[in-house]
């Protein structure tokens, strides 16, 4: 977390929230250059001063947004994995891929403010940390489902190339106006190019 102390009462909780809440809506609404924290405060509703108790500047509220919506999107997409491990893999694959379409098109605004305007450095920590978390957990459902004995195929290796791919893939397909091909397409593609990887 980004914050210069935590908060301890419910009170300065539901604070910090709507700090971070107006910080998102300043960024969606007029970019990252245009934020600055007697903006977020005005938006908030709290005093300048209240703000820097918590944020010690721009970029401390801006990692907090961010952080957040990386974490919310690892959530869903981590859950989808879990909750379908006892699938084949491909309806646990299919699963997995209209999870993160539907977790990036559901604050697609913020998905590109954070993929192009925010400094990669602000967004980069959260965002390895949302790979990791996910192929983590993918890894360990291509590694169960791997033959006793079978050294031909990789978990570490299928599961990086997949992740990656695949998430690359689906923020494009999100931010891009007018991609190529419908949702349903580029769900069967994910699956397919998932299963050939493994």
């Amino acid at each position: 977390m980004a914050l210069r102390k935590q908060p301890r009462q419910q009170r300065s909780r539901d604070m910090v929230d709507r700090i971070v809440d107006a910080a998102r809506d300043v960024l969606v609404a007029d970019g990252y250059d245009r934020l600055t924290t007697n903006r977020v405060a005005d938006r908030a509703g709290v005093s300048p001063g209240s703000l820097y108790q918590y944020f010690p500047d721009k970029a401390s509220i801006v990692e907090e947004v961010t952080a957040r919506y990386v974490d919310r999107l690892a959530e869903d997409v981590v859950a989808a994995l879990v909750d379908h491990v006892h699938e084949d893999p491909q309806a646990m694959a299919r699963t997995t891929a209209v999870a993160l379409l539907s977790a990036l098109e559901r604050d697609a605004t913020l998905l590109r403010v954070v993929w192009q305007e925010l400094p990669a450095s602000r967004h980069l920590d959260d965002r390895l940390g949302l790979e990791r978390r996910v192929r983590d957990v993918l890894r360990a459902y291509l590694g169960g489902r791997m033959p006793a004995g079978d050294r031909r195929r990789d978990p570490a290796r299928a599961s990086w190339l997949i992740v990656l791919a695949v998430e690359s893939l689906a923020v494009r397909f999100v931010l891009d106006d007018d991609p190529p091909l419908t949702r349903d397409q580029l769900v069967e593609d994910l699956v397919a190019l998932g299963l050939a990887w493994w």
